[in-house]
């Protein structure tokens, strides 16, 4: 989706989009990062904000699916005043199962019209990784700048993953250049289905990304893809193709080096 600076209509979208999915018979339902909105300004307030955790945790009840939120700015749970960007994963009868605090966070200048990302500004890294059982598999936690590092998924899928969902808000200037290499790459590293769902288009005059969402299978196979508009992306996970990848192809029994 594209979320903008009006957070009510972000919901509103999100909403529409998620109902849109669970109608074609999605199960597990995965929303951008920062759906609420990408204004940095609002993150404050949207944390303070008690009825969005339960909101979302209706969406989830209300429409039967398990709903990973993206990442939202949720209060940090130690004493840092900097805030968590937290991916919260709800069951279909309304319960959070699940919460992960993004690790790796984006301070970095990709030359485009934003200039400087410094989420280390707003936000505090977590340092828990999270893999929870759903009913299409075992899902490992990720969030968007995750994507670059390679032992962040490799620690996801000693912990059993077979699934790994990436919310994200990759950047157009990045998401062109390494977007799509870099989700095979982790699909066919791991041998999980990747699930990402990314932002798409103009948020304000100056922040543009890349859109590409898209379902990722364990040989690195592309099965279902958005380009540059709003929208859902459907697939179905077979978790028998999958480990049939891993028995002809036992990476993890060949590793030599930093085994858990």
């Amino acid at each position: 989706m594209c979320s903008i600076a009006d957070v009510e209509a972000n919901l509103a979208a999100a909403h529409a989009l998620v109902a849109d999915a669970a109608r074609q018979g999605a199960r597990l339902v995965v929303v951008p990062e920062m759906f609420l909105t990408l204004d940095g300004s609002q993150f404050q307030s949207l944390a303070a904000r008690s009825d969005l955790v339960s909101t979302l945790a209706a969406w989830a009840q209300d429409l039967g699916i398990w709903l990973v939120a993206g990442a939202i700015p949720l209060p940090s749970p130690d004493d840092d005043v900097r805030l968590r960007s937290a991916c919260c994963v709800f069951n279909d009868q309304g319960e959070q199962v699940a919460r992960y605090d993004k690790i790796h966070l984006f301070d970095v200048d990709v030359g485009d019209a934003q200039g400087s990302y410094q989420e280390s500004d707003r936000f505090a890294p977590g340092e828990q990784v999270v893999v929870v059982d759903t009913p299409v598999g075992r899902l490992g936690l990720a969030i968007c700048y995750d994507l670059r590092f390679a032992e962040l998924f490799q620690r996801l899928a000693d912990q059993g993953a077979e699934l790994i969902s990436l919310p994200a808000a990759f950047t157009h200037r990045t998401g062109e250049a390494h977007w799509q290499s870099l989700l095979r790459a982790r699909a066919i590293e791991q041998q999980c289905f990747i699930l990402a769902a990314n932002q798409c288009g103009w948020h304000d005059d100056k922040r543009q990304t890349w859109g590409h969402s898209q379902i990722i299978d364990p040989w690195g196979q592309v099965l279902t893809e958005l380009g540059h508009e709003s929208g859902v992306a459907l697939a179905d996970i077979d978790l028998s193709w999958q480990q049939e990848v891993r028995r002809r192809m036992p990476v993890q029994q060949h590793r030599r080096l930093n085994k858990p």
